[in-house]
């Protein structure tokens, strides 16, 4: 069981809601639904209606698309404190045009559409955080579709490396996905994102440490690989 004090945490964790106070979030947390979902789990695919707001309260979920050969593009990965499926709360009848998978066991709180809406009307400064967040999406996706098609393998998984070190702002850092998700990422396949990061630290450009922790040794060997 869920308590109002639950649904409240849950919101306190998410950018576009950290700065309303006590309160206010008390009141959105009435229109909030938490569900428990097991590693694996589909929480919509392409083609679904897009009626509900997705919040991470805890694990991790991946969005991404299929090719038409059946091959994965990861497009992001959510914390806890990411959400996605906004794009469409803010128009009727809009079908999903990605999948949404549980990388973990998780808690996702849900916001449907008709109460999303609501919320805006009554916290105008909502939206203007999600246009935010929106925007840096759209940026990182961008800047991602341009990597995989002009940019090598290392050269993409190195850029890739200190993009990490930088938000992390430290040189040692976890890796926020395994090798296979980290692959599709980048568009490559998980053998070569293993002899890539080993061919890195033979030239002592990184050090891997157990548990996906990564210790960037040479930030300008990586830049000019």
């Amino acid at each position: 069981m869920y308590s109002t004090h639950d649904y409240t945490a849950c919101l306190s964790l998410v950018p576009i809601f950290e700065t309303l106070p006590h309160a206010d979030l008390k009141t959105i947390a009435t229109v909030i639904r938490p569900t428990k979902q097991p590693r694996g789990t589909i929480l919509y695919q392409a083609t679904d209606l897009a009626d509900t707001l997705y919040i991470v309260d805890s694990g991790q979920v991946k969005i991404y698309q299929l090719a038409a050969n059946g091959r994965e593009q990861l497009l992001h990965l959510l914390n806890p404190g990411d959400f996605d499926g906004e794009y469409a709360l803010f128009k009727e009848n809009q079908a999903h045009q990605s999948y949404a998978e549980t990388l973990t066991e998780a808690t996702v709180c849900e916001i449907r559409r008709q109460d999303f809406q609501k919320l805006l009307l009554d916290y105008p400064s909502i939206a203007l955080r999600i246009l935010n967040v929106l925007a840096k999406r759209i940026q990182l996706l961008e800047q991602q579709t341009t990597r995989v098609t002009t940019e090598s393998i290392e050269t993409r998984l190195a850029l890739y490396l200190l993009d990490m070190a930088d938000a992390d702002k430290t040189d040692e850092f976890k890796l926020p996905m395994k090798k296979k998700e980290l692959a599709t990422y980048l568009g490559t396949t998980p053998e070569t994102i293993s002899r890539k990061l080993t061919a890195f630290e033979e030239a002592g450009y990184i050090k891997q440490i157990p548990q996906r922790m990564i210790q960037i040794r040479n930030r300008d060997g990586l830049l000019f690989v």
